[in-house]
């Protein structure tokens, strides 16, 4: 990417129904804002009006073409990165609702890729679940913006992970994993959150 463009990113932590709290981050340059939201259609409009370069979701947008697991989910457990595979009971409806999301954002003539935070800060040796470490540790990077100034919730902090995995993506610093038949799971290369260069 030339560095005289401005990146823009929007990372989603999506949640499995509407009345839980999706976490949602909006990345711009080194500052983050951050908040929750709830329905499709302000998930969907929030996100395109910023007109981001990419959209890093959090959640499976395929499902597998036979059994419970894609490639993908396989290949991630092989290589010590665990997830829920798609067609679990309680995975099902986040993955509808993921991949209709995906379908307005694409139409709407955008990128969007599938993340998982949990993955990104284990290749980054982030802590995985200590949440105010989390955040210190972005603030470290260089981050500004809500991310600064208060305490984000687990799903905005998951949400700016997926934003980090975008940026990362953006970078070339990302592997894909999975294949083109059932979709890919962007992970970062393997490293360490203090190498990186915002």
């Amino acid at each position: 990417m030339s560095e005289t463009k401005e990146n823009i990113i929007v990372g989603i932590d999506l949640a499995g129904i509407h009345r839980n709290p999706t976490g949602w981050a909006l990345w711009r340059n080194k500052a983050v804002s951050a908040c929750h939201l709830y329905n499709d259609n302000e998930i969907t409009r929030k996100s395109v009006t910023q007109k981001p370069t990419i959209i890093a979701i959090d959640a499976p947008l395929s499902l597998p073409t036979k059994g419970i697991m894609r490639k993908a989910d396989v290949q991630m457990h092989k290589l010590g990165y665990p997830v829920f595979p798609p067609r679990f009971p309680a995975m099902e409806k986040l993955t509808l609702r993921a991949i209709e999301i995906s379908r307005k954002i694409i139409k709407a003539g955008f990128n969007i890729i599938e993340v998982h935070p949990t993955s990104t800060r284990k290749a980054l040796k982030m802590p995985l679940k200590d949440w105010s470490k989390v955040q210190e540790f972005f603030v470290s990077m260089g981050l500004g913006g809500d991310i600064r100034d208060r305490a984000l919730s687990p799903h905005e902090l998951d949400a700016v992970t997926a934003a980090l995995t975008g940026y990362l993506h953006l970078n070339r610093k990302t592997q894909l994993i999975g294949n083109t038949k059932e979709g890919y799971i962007v992970i970062p290369l393997e490293g360490d959150w203090r190498d990186i260069q915002l």
